[in-house]
């Protein structure tokens, strides 16, 4: 009993305390069961400053949702392939249109081509065309051609022009001019491609002039014919210079080098016509090249 009683024996000043304690527990027993702390207080979800908060949590999922996409580069559309195809959103038929048609070796060459041969729709096509990327030539086969469309419209109603002559060697640029689709730059483009021949030799080296379009060659050649044959400066091929030989509008650095070697190795070309006997001679281009040179 004793050892009991020493764990309950308390002082008066602790018993006091001991009281105060139980005191305050019931109070804030009763305050806890009794007081209610819910705020009376209601925020609309209706509110601007809910709304905006809603609105800026949805563009941020957004957000997350557009970064976890696949990202498109820039692609050639001729090469898509079924996996490619279904991530642009092309459907199976679309596809496969666009692989028959690379099977005839052909290609698409613009955006209405592609929409032409895929059949797509102009939403998707709108969606997926920024993407494309066609080679540099095509790109500038494309601008030449509508720089050429406006030269023709341009230039389809143009004042008439006496023409001072119908020879191909004696034509002015405005005589060039009366064709329809030549216009100032086309016409100073053929006077300096005859300058560098030294006058046309062949009615077909009309073709030549640089970004000529074939129906307006032939539009020229329906005028323009070759009445006198230009008196062309030719040069001895066992004498020239380098440089000299390089001059000819039909050799190139690497024919040059070739020829040199050729003479080198013969001595002297005793007939022009030698000159086929070089590996890799262009022939096409024989009676071209030969119009300035002469072996002696």
């Amino acid at each position: 009993m004793n050892i009991f009683k020493s764990h309950f024996w308390y002082n008066k000043s602790q018993r006091n305390g001991i009281f105060l304690l139980v005191v305050l527990i019931l109070i804030f027993q009763a305050i806890i069961v009794f007081v209610d702390f819910s705020s009376e207080e209601k925020i609309a979800t209706n509110s601007p400053e809910v709304l905006a908060f809603h609105k800026q949590i949805d563009s941020l999922k957004l957000a997350e949702i557009a970064a976890k996409k696949p990202k498109i580069f820039p692609f050639n559309p001729n090469y898509i392939s079924d996996a490619k195809g279904e991530q642009l959103g092309m459907s199976l038929e679309e596809i496969d249109r666009l692989l028959a048609y690379r099977k005839t070796n052909k290609f698409v060459n613009s955006k209405k081509e592609f929409q032409k041969v895929t059949k797509v729709s102009d939403s998707l096509l709108n969606k997926i065309s920024p993407y494309f990327k066609f080679p540099d030539w095509v790109v500038k086969r494309s601008q030449t051609s509508s720089s050429q469309k406006e030269n023709r419209s341009f230039y389809s109603k143009k004042p008439k022009h006496k023409i001072s002559s119908t020879d191909i060697n004696k034509a002015t640029a405005k005589d060039f001019q009366t064709i329809s689709g030549i216009g100032p730059a086309f016409s100073e483009r053929i006077i300096n491609y005859r300058k560098k021949l030294q006058g046309f030799s062949f009615e077909n080296q009309i073709y030549e002039v640089w970004n000529l379009d074939k129906d307006i060659a032939n539009k020229v050649l329906n005028t323009f014919r070759i009445i006198e044959k230009p008196i062309i400066q030719k040069i001895n091929i066992n004498t020239a210079t380098f440089k000299e030989v390089l001059r000819n509008p039909y050799i190139d650095y690497e024919l040059c080098k070739k020829i040199f070697n050729y003479r080198d190795e013969v001595a002297e070309l005793q007939d022009i016509k030698e000159l086929t006997n070089i590996k890799g001679f262009p022939l096409d281009k024989y009676d071209r090249i030969v119009l300035y040179l002469v072996a002696k």
